[in-house]
């Protein structure tokens, strides 16, 4: 599933790919009752970005898995 973490202050966008979404939504309010610091996040093409917690705008999850193709219906 795709998701979109906004940075504050920032026009950018990470835009990451998991595979598990509950998984990712209890690491990341996990990670925010931990203090200051980096939360790094690794997608389904183990890329790593590391963002700072009080520098997280937004974090969008776009449920949707499977986007049609072509004609069918």
């Amino acid at each position: 599933m795709k998701v979109k973490i906004g940075i504050a202050e920032s026009s950018r966008v990470v835009e990451l790919e998991v595979e598990d979404v509950h998984a990712f939504e209890k690491m990341l309010e996990g990670e925010f009752g931990s203090g200051p610091g980096l939360i790094w996040f690794e997608d389904t093409r183990d890329r790593r970005i590391g963002v700072p917690k009080d520098r997280i705008a937004f974090v969008e999850i776009d449920k949707e898995a499977v986007r049609p193709v072509g004609f069918g219906g």
